[in-house]
């Protein structure tokens, strides 16, 4: 049958092998796209701002290179340890709330049964039928109550618990992804004036290209996502490179 016998086929949707509709969803991305997209950003606009504010003020070429590589350190290792703070205290939250089920599971028979209605209005509120709730909540019960409570009561995966060492690394990575662009392009250059334009201009190329990425990972506009990174970042740069003038001015008048 043709698409016009068949209108609830359409030629330009994908199917999978067994002819149901396919379409992709990006949330799962959502982790890791979102310590990418911070990461880098964050390293591409603190290296390059502080490099343009170090050269607005500056001519010096080994002082700007010494700024660019400290703040790629320094800020590579502050979300390292930045993040690894922060998913080490949801770990330890999500852990917290694990065991606190698991108490309430071993008190008996009576606080097994509240916990069973708990799951029970969970499934209500979410559309079943009472009768058709309470059988979804005693099944998953007894194949594996802690996992029903963490999953459906309290939103914890247990098999996808935050990893404090993983998110700090991509952090550091992420960082220094960034970094390396307004680095590598003005660590070399010997004349003050295109130096200070390489660093903005690959800077600029970088925002845009972090944001369009970000935007197609996770399903957006890519014209949104690229403006917003492009702008913000050019503000941030641009307030840095005018405060470096202002101060070197004002030491040269010293």
């Amino acid at each position: 049958m043709d698409a016009v016998n068949n209108p609830t086929v359409d030629e330009e949707t994908p199917l999978g092998n067994d002819g149901v509709d396919e379409h992709q969803h990006y949330i799962h991305r959502a982790p890791w796209l979102r310590a990418f997209v911070l990461g880098a950003n964050d390293g591409l606009v603190s290296v390059a701002a502080l490099m343009l504010g170090v050269g607005g003020g500056s001519e010096s070429l080994s002082t700007m290179r010494l700024a660019g590589v400290a703040s790629w350190i320094a800020g590579a290792l502050s979300m390292a340890v930045g993040e690894y703070i922060s998913v080490s205290s949801q770990r330890d939250t999500e852990v917290a709330d694990i065991e606190k089920e698991r108490q309430a599971q071993s008190k008996g028979p009576s606080a097994q049964a509240k916990e069973l209605q708990e799951l029970t209005d969970i499934y209500i509120k979410r559309g079943l039928d009472p009768d058709l709730a309470r059988k979804v909540a005693e099944q998953l019960t007894e194949k594996d109550v802690i996992r029903a409570h963490a999953r459906d009561e309290l939103g914890i995966d247990i098999d996808e618990l935050a990893n404090p060492l993983q998110a700090a690394g991509v952090s550091a990575l992420a960082f220094t992804a960034g970094a390396m662009i307004p680095l590598l392009g003005g660590a070399f250059l010997t004349n003050a004036r295109i130096r200070l334009v390489v660093v903005a201009v690959l800077s600029l190329v970088g925002l845009a290209s972090f944001g369009i990425v970000g935007a197609l990972l996770g399903g957006s506009k890519p014209l949104v996502g690229m403006l917003r990174v492009v702008i913000g970042g050019c503000i941030a740069m641009a307030i840095t490179y005018g405060a470096g003038r202002l101060l070197g001015s004002n030491t040269e008048m010293m």
